[in-house]
């Protein structure tokens, strides 16, 4: 049994890692209780629980929409960059492993098939905040950062895209590997096959509408954001999934 703090509480992915991660220990702080905005905040937490956890997902962060993060940058850099280097600080003082939830967003989103080791030139200042927070991450020793490609079951969409190419793979999915992945390091890219968009909401969603990237502009869009997923893959080859 692992014991496991994760950040972002009231998300959709902690939920399933509670939930698929019957045989570990959970502590599942919402915002109220733990707001990564607030060093002071979280060093209060930490050594008021810190016996009870050895892991720490850090999941907690601001997504969705994208044009949040074009329009509101402040908010984006006090949660997403500022808030991560809080945990990181937290994580250190009290030794806990700190497994970082990135994206895929952190490549330049045009070649795809990008390895761990490939340059980073995000295209959405959401990106430019995760690999903000990535920096912090990596100043620190005993981490893992996951860069995952991952959306929400049943695709919360009338349309997706046919001419945008990524390594999707559902929730639910991305929370049963992170379990698996929790005593790596470094970094490793975590999603599916490489597709449309459009293939992969096909496969459970027939009735999904096609659409182009030239159709949307509120926010900077990729072409093919696709990751080379070995590392992953090799790392759970002798885990039962």
């Amino acid at each position: 049994m692992k014991k496991i703090l994760i950040t972002g509480g009231n998300g959709e992915f902690c939920k399933h890692l509670v939930e698929l991660g019957k045989e570990h220990s959970f502590f599942t702080p919402v915002k109220s209780e733990l707001d990564v905005r607030s060093y002071w905040g979280i060093d209060q937490y930490f050594y008021r629980y810190h016996t009870n956890f050895d892991y720490v997902i850090h999941a907690g962060a601001i997504t969705r929409p994208m044009v949040i993060h074009e329009d509101n940058p402040r908010l984006s850099i006090h949660t997403n960059i500022i808030g991560t280097a809080n945990v990181v600080l937290a994580c250190e003082r009290y030794d806990k492993k700190m497994i970082y939830i990135s994206t895929d967003y952190v490549y330049p989103g045009t070649d795809g098939n990008y390895k761990e080791t490939d340059s980073m030139n995000p295209f959405t200042k959401y990106g430019w905040s995760k690999l903000g927070g990535e920096c912090a991450v990596r100043m620190y020793d005993n981490h893992l950062i996951l860069r995952m490609a991952m959306n929400r079951k049943p695709f919360p969409h009338p349309k997706a895209l046919v001419d945008m190419k990524k390594s999707l793979m559902y929730i639910e999915d991305a929370a049963k590997i992170t379990l698996q992945l929790l005593d790596e390091n470094g970094i490793i890219n975590v999603g599916g096959k490489s597709q449309s968009v459009y293939d992969f909401v096909k496969e459970t969603n027939p009735n999904i509408q096609p659409i182009t990237l030239s159709e949307i502009s509120d926010v900077n869009m990729a072409t093919d954001c696709s990751m080379d997923t070995k590392k992953m893959k090799k790392a759970i080859d002798d885990t039962v999934i």
